[in-house]
């Protein structure tokens, strides 16, 4: 680190802070939303939302409507692809007044969208190319970055959070270093600040975060600089956008897969989809003004269907990230190290009261179900323990997973240099409006881009501007950071014990912050069902997970496999996988009497769930911890 790399961060400090006086805050990408006062449009959808009985429409209902969409008769936009941009776009789409279908080949948030890091990025890194780059369009990113942050806390507070980070500085040149350049970060967020950064010295930084090494390889720990981010429950938080969606107008329906697009004989321009019903082999079409490609890393084969010589424009890389018991990190800090032996950035946060670990970036190569490779896992665990002063064990790894980010080049760029962390909106062939790329920060001004994009298509006439800025998502509605004390006081866990009987149980703190968190305000009506239907046990030992959330989820979700429980309604298949393993056969059983399967069936979801776990690389002697769950 040198005085001059210093020297530039104070001169940068002094531009941004008097470009900070006028409007720069604002990227134009926000800056151009309708979503600033929203009006009665946006209270008639937060008081639908709102309604503590809402409920979403049944599959069959989906189906029907995506059916009932005829040449004569279309949808205004349809989206395949139901991650987090995708249902991002379809809701978008219907609180614009506009007739909007959304298919997703297997579950809400079964891609990338459910294997992120859980942060919400205000974007550090970005500021760091514009100061040192004197970049102006990456400080915009930044602004854009943070805007994006901080509404989405807003928008979902159960699932959204401030998290502290702390990074280590074993010299004082890095003290100063990331101290000016937080407190510069601290300066462009502005009004949309989570927490002022701040300084703790060595003796301090080792009473926040007691496994943090006080000696690096041969110097001293000076001190750690601290600021904050946001972090979720991502596919709960993908969850909660599709079922928004569905209450707000649109179709959405998981589980059904683009088999051909329909294209127009006389105008060749895309008019639909060829759809299949994957839990019933079923094949529908469905017809649409607009399709939406928002397929993830298999957009490029979505664009195939229209092309099979279409320059592909995803560079697949994978992130692995590990979890970890909970005594690795303390409850509420995190910990990143921005530059390991080779350059990357790895870190440590607590996460559902364990610790998730991560990540990697390496080249891969795109399959429905990634899985990490052994060195990767390697590789954190070396790059943590270089920080820690435990012993890092192989055997305390209690999952690991891999995810694609699909990282887009403009298939219209003559160069491959312009592979962008940011997201691509485009329309190559008439109709078939793609969107990839980008993160999940971004997820809601993505979707709002490719609204606009697929109106200007198809000419579509929508009711309003878009409005998704102040939308608050299901579950957010009169929701407190207290509201699980409401839980555990009014309502008990009624279980049946191995004899049959029925027999009450507390809705103790963990049952009852668990519930609160992940499904908001409609946790009451999970927690009447483990009180009313005798399905208050927990599913895994040392988990907080409840009997009833699988009968909430199957009626009031649509959660119709085995898999989409474990790893998206709840999240122990990535928490824990050996206690995912042993949950099973209690959520194939709750989940057949609610969805009438036969025996066949029963044994297929155990047989397919086993399958999923196995790409998910515990150590298979994993200690069994009982950790606590905030």
């Amino acid at each position: 680190m040198s005085v001059s790399s210093i020297r530039r961060l104070a001169v940068s400090a002094a531009v941004i802070a008097a470009a900070s006086g006028g409007a720069v805050y604002l990227s134009p990408s926000v800056a151009s939303s309708d979503g600033g006062g929203g009006g009665p449009i946006l209270d008639s959808l937060n008081r639908t939302l709102g309604d503590p009985s809402a409920s979403v429409p049944s599959r069959s209902a989906q189906e029907s409507a995506l059916v009932k969409a005829t040449s004569s008769n279309p949808l205004d936009v349809l989206v395949i692809g139901g991650g987090a941009t995708g249902s991002g776009v379809a809701l978008d789409a219907a609180t614009r007044g506009l007739r909007v279908g959304l298919v997703e080949r297997e579950d809400f948030s079964s891609g990338t969208s459910s294997r992120s890091t859980k942060l919400i990025h205000g974007g550090v890194r970005y500021l760091e190319k514009a100061v040192f780059n004197l970049d102006y369009g990456q400080l915009k990113l930044v602004f854009h970055a943070l805007e994006e942050r901080k509404q989405l806390i807003e928008n979902a507070p159960h699932l959204c959070h401030a998290l502290p980070c702390m990074t280590p500085c074993f010299d004082w040149f890095e003290v100063v270093y990331y101290w000016m350049g937080l407190k510069m970060y601290d300066l462009v967020a502005g009004p949309r600040l989570l927490h002022l950064s701040r300084y703790y010295s060595a003796q301090e930084s080792a009473e926040l975060f007691p496994t943090l090494a006080r000696k690096g390889k041969d110097k001293s720990l000076r001190g750690t600089v601290v600021y904050y981010d946001g972090q979720m429950n991502d596919s709960r938080l993908n969850v909660g956008l599709a079922c928004t969606a569905a209450l707000a107008g649109a179709a959405v329906l998981n589980h059904a897969e683009v088999v051909s697009l329909i294209t127009d004989d006389v105008t060749k321009r895309i008019v639909g989809a060829r759809v299949r019903n994957n839990l019933t082999g079923k094949e529908f079409e469905s017809y649409a003004r607009v399709v939406v490609n928002a397929a993830g890393p298999f957009c490029d084969s979505i664009r195939k269907m229209v092309d099979e010589d279409t320059k592909p424009m995803i560079c697949p890389s994978s992130g692995v990230h590990i979890v970890l018991p909970d005594y690795y990190s303390p409850e509420g800090m995190g910990l990143i190290v921005p530059k390991t032996k080779d350059g990357r950035v790895v870190f440590m946060l607590p996460w559902l009261g364990r610790t998730v670990a991560g990540t990697t970036d390496s080249n891969t190569s795109i399959t429905p179900l990634p899985e990490p490779h052994e060195d990767e896992i390697q590789f954190i665990l070396d790059a943590i323990s270089d920080y820690l002063n435990i012993k890092v064990r192989r055997t305390d790894v209690l999952s690991a997973w891999s995810g694609i980010r699909p990282l887009a080049m403009d298939p219209t760029a003559k160069s491959t240099e312009s592979i962008s962390r940011d997201h691509v909106v485009f329309e190559e062939h008439p109709g078939l409006v793609t969107i990839t790329g980008g993160k999940w920060t971004t997820y809601r001004s993505m979707a709002e881009d490719a609204v606009n994009a697929a109106i200007k298509s198809g000419k579509l006439s929508p009711t309003n501007g878009c409005v998704t800025q102040k939308l608050q998502l299901l579950g957010s509605h009169g929701w407190e950071p207290s509201s699980f004390t409401a839980l555990a006081q009014q309502y008990v866990r009624m279980k049946k014990t191995y004899g049959g009987k029925v027999v009450p149980g507390a809705m103790d703190t963990a049952a009852a912050k668990h519930l609160s968190h992940a499904y908001g305000s409609m946790a009451e009506r999970v927690a009447t069902i483990a009180q009313e239907e005798g399905l208050g046990k927990r599913l895994a030992h040392g988990h907080p997970f409840l009997e009833a959330e699988v009968a909430y989820c199957a009626r009031h979700e649509y959660c119709e496999s085995a898999v989409d429980f474990i790893a998206r309604r709840c999240r122990i298949a990535f928490l824990d996988t050996d206690a995912a393993a042993r949950a099973l056969q209690r959520v194939v059983e709750i989940m057949a009497t609610e969805h009438k399967w036969d025996k066949s069936r029963e044994k297929q979801e155990m047989q397919k769930a086993k399958e999923f776990l196995q790409t998910f690389k515990s150590s298979k002697n994993a200690q069994f911890h009982d950790g606590k769950h905030h």
